[in-house]
């Protein structure tokens, strides 16, 4: 039985993947790793936009996007959580915005629109933290490569088991994944992770990496900063997610040797993305990246 059988029919039909990236958890590490890289002058300027001044002021609101399209209110912000690539995974992979981006708007025109509106000075308090946790989130989905790919849904439609759970690739990488490596689904576990990944961007695995992890960072050009983002997470499907096709992995329980080679990818990815959320945020409430 496939995981999300009881929501496929009306997604499938639009064309849209049915996980978020990175599942809760994943997406509340991004969140802790960019409070621990914001400036002081940051942190209080979205503590008041948030109207939270705990330190768990982003993780709080890191999987607002989540629920919100499932609202009335919010279903046209579904097609805001990924871009479509129409590459030809594995033999090639590649993002281009006019290309892919749809006519309803994609994660790449989110990150632009909602920037543009947390800097708004005429809009209402609600709708600038609206854009805030929009951003929050739209980030961290930028940097699940599936979340940067159009074949089969993303894959959503590649049925794959995991630990003998029936499921798919795309939620694998969301969730079965990340919560396997970092021991739980819990804010707890995403706060732990969060530490351990902050100190390898700091001084360990990502020291030498984090600068280059910046390059083409621009405010005042979203769409091309994103880009680079979605470019860099869209290479991954060709080189790590399914290197040999589609057939590699369908039907496959892919909780071994798969996912010891994703892991590593996974974790980066994480680590960029809570590094570049923080940089955005230094950008938007202070001029500079602060780091």
């Amino acid at each position: 039985m496939k995981f999300v059988i009881t929501v496929s029919v009306g997604f499938l039909a639009s064309g849209l993947p049915l996980c978020s990236a990175w599942g809760d958890m994943g997406h509340e590490t991004v969140a802790y790793i960019a409070s621990n890289f914001v400036t002081t002058a940051t942190k209080t300027h979205f503590q008041k936009i948030l109207a939270d001044t705990t330190t768990d002021y982003l993780a709080a609101v890191a999987t607002y996007a989540d629920t919100y399209r499932y609202t009335s209110a919010g279903l046209y912000s579904k097609p805001y959580h990924f871009i479509d690539a129409n590459d030809n995974p594995p033999t090639s992979c590649g993002v281009d915005y006019s290309r892919d981006c749809g006519t309803g708007g994609c994660v790449v025109s989110a990150i632009k629109n909602y920037t543009a509106r947390v800097q708004s000075s005429s809009l209402s308090a609600a709708n600038v933290a609206q854009a805030a946790k929009m951003v929050v989130h739209f980030i961290g989905d930028i940097h699940q490569p599936l979340h940067d790919e159009n074949l089969d849904v993303g894959g959503n439609d590649i049925d794959v088991t995991f630990n003998g759970v029936s499921t798919n690739l795309h939620h694998i990488w969301d969730t079965n994944m990340p919560e396997l490596y970092a021991g739980g689904s819990t804010l707890a576990v995403a706060k732990k992770w969060a530490t351990t990944l902050t100190t390898a961007i700091k001084t360990g695995t990502y020291s030498s990496d984090a600068a280059d992890w910046l390059t083409g960072i621009d405010i005042t050009d979203p769409v091309s900063s994103a880009m680079i983002w979605a470019q860099d997470s869209n290479a991954f499907v060709c080189s790590t997610v399914m290197p040999n096709g589609v057939s590699a992995v369908e039907n496959v329980d892919l909780a071994g040797a798969y996912y010891t080679a994703a892991m590593p990818i996974i974790e980066e990815q994480i680590a960029k993305a809570g590094y570049r959320l923080a940089a955005w945020l230094n950008l938007i409430a202070t001029g500079s990246t602060g780091l």
